[in-house]
């Protein structure tokens, strides 16, 4: 692998996370459903697939490098309009605060969960780039499978608080992949 798509990931990593080590969380949650952190361990389980093997030892063919580059743009701006539209409901848990809103503006108009479409959008970006297809097949399903686990306890939180307000919405907005319910 190449020192430029060392630095490619790098800055791709950086550019994602920073939204979120910048965003402020409300104090305590109101609700709080730790369910959900068996979805955050798969997840953090797929993105560790990416990496088990020795991808430094090979060459990464020229087409992969535009093709992670675009990932890696749409996790950025994802992460960058999503973190900040969310605002203070922003939270690394399931959870609900107290005076929660439900946001339905900017990325969320086009998905419910736009931070988890950048998750998906960073872990294909990274695949390409070093992950053999095989490894990358299987982390995309742990993936989907821990982001399931998720969208679906938010979704119940959501649900339950606002009621046929989020309905409507669910309704009308998809999950985390657009055109896919």
């Amino acid at each position: 692998m190449t020192a430029s798509s060392y630095i490619i990931l790098a800055v791709a990593w950086l550019t994602w996370v920073t939204p979120f080590v910048m965003a402020r969380s409300e104090g305590h949650a109101r609700t709080l459903d730790r369910r959900a952190r068996w979805g955050i361990a798969l997840q953090g389980i797929a993105y560790s697939l990416l990496w088990q093997r020795r991808f430094w030892d090979r060459p990464v063919e020229s087409w992969r490098i535009p093709v992670s580059l675009g990932f890696f743009v749409a996790a950025g701006a994802l992460s960058w309009t999503a973190t900040p539209t969310l605002g203070r409901q922003w939270r690394f848990d399931a959870a609900l605060n107290k005076g929660h809103e439900l946001v339905t503006s900017g990325p969320y108009r086009l998905v419910r969960h736009p931070i988890y479409l950048s998750m998906l959008c960073l872990l294909l970006g990274t695949g390409c780039l070093i992950t053999p297809w095989p490894t990358l097949t299987l982390s995309l399903a742990v993936f989907i499978i821990g982001t399931e686990i998720r969208v679906r306890i938010e979704d119940r939180l959501l649900a339950t608080n606002f009621g046929d307000e989020f309905e409507r919405y669910r309704h009308q907005v998809r999950a985390y992949i657009p055109f896919v319910r």
